[in-house]
């Protein structure tokens, strides 16, 4: 099968003998010729078929009429174009395995109903992967029971962070279980409206990073209790790089001249940019204040939290004929073009 994955499909030699290893029983071409001639027939490419191929060499053991026609047709209905239905097949490895009426229909079902929406159900088939491995019956339904009914939050409440991040539920349940332990230590209340987005936080942080991050935080002054209150306030900022959770507690600690405990109470200001916001109007506000044309009132972490249009009317517009290096500030920052 090596010769026929370089002749027929355009594989390197290397790639065609790591590709033919679960083709090796096959005892002719008839398949996989039928099989390459449909995703032909489908408006496919050589370079995208060469694409399916790579995500599941056993595509081309499969029976077009019984495997792969209806699957793609029953995508196709669903509003999908050829190069939708491949980022799906690429996303959800096996896909064009699973049954459509004993499979693909029920998640499709349950998944427009958690998200609100087929549009939505969609865009996170061509887009998140594995979005439809999970099954219904031993994973999203478990899932939803245990979320719903031992932990008392309104589905309406989880579908709002599925919407952008559905594979939470579609992990195994003592997983999910794991994760409402972990946000239960942090004493997040199960009845807050953040607690699902810490559940889901925490599941894109492992323990050892979530611990360095506690670590790293001790060494700039946090107790632990103030690092769960931080948490619990604003829990994606746990989601942060190291290297840029230190560059912004640094600054605000050495530059602005914060505690830590002050950082602790206000942890929204860690979400920040702090190259296009933090710097940007600390300088504006520092030179305002050389200048005699600001007094400081109005806390900076206040300031902070004004929209850009905001902060340039309030803080540079009235300034721009005396102090006109405030809008290069900006300017330098990206914040503001042209004004």
């Amino acid at each position: 099968m090596v010769k026929y994955l370089v002749n027929s499909c355009g594989f390197s030699p290397s790639e065609a003998a790591k590709f033919s290893k679960p083709l090796a029983h096959l005892r002719s071409t008839e398949k996989p010729d039928a099989v390459l001639n449909f995703m032909r027939s489908q408006g496919l490419g050589g370079a995208v078929i060469r694409k399916v191929i790579s995500a599941d060499p056993r595509y081309l053991r499969y029976n077009v009429e019984k495997n792969l026609a209806p699957k793609f047709q029953f995508l196709r209905d669903l509003g999908l174009s050829e190069s939708d239905i491949v980022d799906a097949i690429l996303k959800n490895h096996g896909i064009l395995l699973f049954n459509v009426q004993r499979s693909i229909v029920p998640k499709l079902e349950m998944w427009e109903g958690l998200l609100g929406s087929r549009e939505l159900v969609l865009k996170h088939l061509k887009k998140t992967t594995r979005f439809f491995h999970s099954s219904v019956e031993k994973t999203l339904h478990p899932n939803l029971k245990f979320l719903r009914d031992e932990c008392g939050i309104p589905e309406e409440r989880v579908s709002v962070v599925l919407r952008s991040h559905p594979k939470l539920i579609s992990q195994k349940p003592e997983s999910l279980r794991a994760l409402v332990a972990r946000a239960d230590e942090l004493g997040m209340p199960r009845q807050s409206r953040m607690f699902m987005w810490t559940v889901n936080i925490i599941q894109r942080v492992s323990k050892e990073r979530f611990e360095a991050k506690v670590e790293f935080m001790r060494r700039f002054g946090w107790s632990e209790s103030e690092f769960s209150s931080a948490v619990r306030k604003v829990p994606t900022f746990i989601g942060m790089s190291l290297d840029m959770l230190r560059r912004k507690v640094e600054f605000f600690i050495n530059v602005v001249g914060y505690t830590p405990s002050f950082i602790a109470d206000k942890s929204y200001l860690l979400l920040f940019s702090l190259q296009k916001r933090v710097i940007p109007r600390f300088r504006v506000t520092e030179m305002l204040k050389s200048k005699g044309l600001w007094t400081g009132q109005g806390k900076f972490s206040c300031i902070l939290t004004l929209s850009d249009t905001k902060f340039i009317e309030k803080f540079v517009l009235p300034h721009k004929e005396n102090v006109p290096e405030l809008l290069d500030i900006l300017r330098v920052a990206g914040v503001c073009k042209g004004k």
